[in-house]
C-alpha cells in the first residue's frame, strides 16, 4: 500500500473544542477514504493552542523553537493538509493567522489543503469562502473543491446521520484521491550542496 502523511491544524483554544472534534472527524473519514484507495494515512494532529507562545516569539524575533519548528518542518514534509479554525468577527482566528504567516513562503505551494471551520451559528458559514479559501489560493496551495463548515446546531443528534456527516464524508474523498494520485512530498534542504565538491572544484 502506499503511505502518506497527513498534517491535521486545529486552532481551537478549549479543551476539548468543536474546532478539534471536526479536526478528528475529518481526519478519520480521510483515513477510512485513502485506505479504500490503497492508502495508509500516517496523522499527526498540531493544537495550535500549544504553540501559541512559540509563535508571538517567533514574530517578534525571526526564530522558531523548538516545538514550533518541528510543527513547522511537519506541514513542510506532510502530503496533504486540514486545517480547522474557529470563526471570531466573521474571519478565521488570528492564532490561526499567525501560523501561516511563520511558515516559510513555499511551504504550501501545491499541496492539498482539506479547509474548515467552526462557529455558533450557521451565518458565519461564508467564512470559508471570503477569508481561508482566497488565504490558501495565495499560499499556493490546492485548495479542495468541498469545505466543511459546522455550526452549533451540527452538533445535534443527527450529527452521525445528518448534513455534517455527508460534509466530512464528500470534502474525506476528495483528500484521499489527492493523496492517492499524488508522489509523496518531498523537502528540499535549502543548506544541501547541489553538485560535488570535486564538480565546484573543476569550475574554479
Amino acid at each position: 500500500m502506499k503511505q502518506r502523511k497527513l498534517v491535521v491544524l486545529s486552532a481551537g483554544l478549549s479543551q476539548p473544542s468543536s474546532t478539534r472534534l471536526l479536526a478528528d472527524q475529518l481526519s478519520a473519514a480521510a483515513g477510512r477514504a485513502a485506505a479504500e484507495l490503497g492508502v495508509t494515512v500516517d496523522v499527526q494532529v498540531l493544537e495550535l493552542r500549544d504553540l501559541a507562545h512559540e509563535i508571538t516569539d517567533h514574530m517578534l524575533t525571526g526564530f522558531p523553537a523548538t516545538a514550533l519548528k518541528r510543527a513547522q518542518d511537519a506541514v513542510a514534509a506532510a502530503d496533504a493538509l486540514i486545517v480547522v479554525t474557529p470563526v471570531f468577527s466573521a474571519s478565521y482566528s488570528g492564532l490561526f493567522k499567525s501560523f501561516f504567516d511563520v511558515l516559510d513562503k513555499d511551504a504550501l505551494a501545491d499541496k492539498p489543503v482539506l479547509l474548515a471551520a467552526t462557529a455558533g451559528t450557521a451565518r458565519h458559514s461564508l467564512v470559508l469562502e471570503h477569508a481561508l479559501r482566497p488565504l490558501f489560493a495565495y499560499l499556493r496551495a490546492t485548495v479542495l473543491p468541498t469545505a466543511v463548515f459546522a455550526a452549533s446546531d451540527d452538533w445535534g443528534a443527527n450529527s452521525v446521520e445528518g448534513p455534517l456527516r455527508g460534509r466530512i464524508e464528500r470534502a474525506a474523498g476528495e483528500l484521499a484521491r489527492e493523496l492517492e494520485r499524488r508522489e509523496p512530498a518531498t523537502v528540499v534542504d535549502p543548506f544541501a550542496l547541489t553538485e560535488s565538491f570535486e564538480d565546484m572544484m573543476k569550475s574554479l
